[in-house]
């Protein structure tokens, strides 16, 4: 078995274990640091919306030795608005401009075939009115308030409210941040985009779901055991899981990264960073939200249970009987086989330490009784 096999296992028995719960404030407070970080940039920066949300015009020329620089400034000078040029595989040039009037798009389309020196029916036209974009937009906030709605719908029958309400949390949390970064970036908005907002919403849901599995799973009868809190118990189910989900956020981002950094980056195909960024940012997001802000958030909700608050009450008075009866040379209250049946019942796993009253009369290597 590997070195991550071997660590996966001993994370999920128990043996092994980070406390991610028990430091929650700190995920909080980095969670709410880089979502004002991402309000800020939204708010001053704003969004960079594609034509087909603000309307405008898409120009696409014929093969050019014109660079995207001369076709820019020849766009910006005849239309009075910032112009978006990209080169096409076949040496040809897509001009994108928004906010132009009909008569603004045939004067734009006339300077740059001027300066293509080429007839004016070579320079393809594509106009965009403001009222499609606009539909489209609110068919995409339609789109993503019903899947809200279900999703909290639907984990609450499968779970449980609290669990409901810290997945939403960590939904909106990702959002925020994705929409933050595309602000500060200023990459463009497009239908794209839309396409992969809704796409890491569902990858993030999918990796809170696993810890909320396992979470429920562990805490069946927790309340009959006294060994463990409802919270060491999330962070115990967290741990189980953690190599699963860095393993799968590892290989979704890793073909994302190629279309971004490699196929948007280098090769200069633009047209792939609306989607691709939507995704890294999501995916990347996404599983922090699901190991750092969803689990914590339910331990915190579910701690406030009076059943769970009776539960850390005992768990703490059992803890200093058994710090008194260590101090004092006895055995401690865990060390019992009762308490091996009620660890069973509870779903608690992991290795126990053994002590020398589980050997009392066993014999030696034969295992004869003496």
């Amino acid at each position: 078995m590997s070195r991550l096999g071997t660590l996966g296992a001993r994370l999920y028995r128990g043996e092994v274990g980070y406390d991610f719960v028990g430091k929650r404030k700190i995920w909080y407070g980095i969670s709410i640091l880089i979502t004002i970080t991402a309000i800020v940039g939204l708010a001053v920066r704003g969004l960079n919306m594609g034509i087909e949300f603000s309307g405008g015009a898409v120009f696409t020329t014929p093969k050019t030795s014109v660079s995207a620089t001369q076709a820019r400034t020849t766009a910006e000078e005849t239309s009075g608005h910032t112009a978006v040029v990209q080169k096409l595989g076949d040496r040809t040039l897509r001009v994108q401009v928004s906010d132009l009037t009909p008569e603004q798009s045939r004067k734009t389309q006339e300077a740059l075939a001027k300066k293509l020196n080429v007839p004016l029916d070579k320079v393809n036209t594509d106009i965009v009115g403001p009222s499609w974009g606009d539909q489209i937009a609110d068919k995409a906030w339609t789109g993503l308030a019903a899947f809200m709605v279900l999703v909290v719908i639907y984990l609450a029958i499968a779970f449980e409210w609290r669990m409901a309400l810290a997945a939403l949390i960590a939904l909106v949390h990702d959002l925020t941040i994705t929409v933050g970064v595309y602000a500060l970036v200023g990459f463009e908005v497009t239908p794209g985009t839309v396409i992969g907002l809704l796409t890491i919403l569902g990858y993030s849901l999918y990796d809170t779901v696993v810890v909320f599995d396992g979470l429920k799973e562990g805490s069946k009868d927790l309340t009959k055991q006294a060994r463990f809190t409802y919270s060491e118990m999330a962070n115990r189910s967290l741990n189980g899981t953690l190599v699963r989900s860095i393993n799968t956020t590892v290989v979704a981002l890793l073909p994302v990264a190629g279309l971004l950094f490699i196929g948007g980056g280098f090769l200069g195909a633009g047209m792939l960073n609306d989607i691709s960024l939507a995704l890294f940012v999501g995916l990347a997001a996404g599983a922090y939200s699901s190991i750092f802000i969803a689990t914590p958030l339910v331990a915190d909700l579910k701690e406030r249970d009076p059943q769970m608050k009776a539960l850390a009450k005992r768990v703490r008075a059992r803890r200093a009987a058994d710090a008194a009866k260590a101090e004092a040379g006895e055995a401690p209250e865990d060390a019992t086989d009762a308490d091996d049946a009620e660890d069973a019942a509870a779903g608690v796993v992991g290795q126990r330490s053994q002590t020398a009253s589980r050997n009392r009369g066993r014999g030696g290597a034969t295992g004869k009784r003496r």
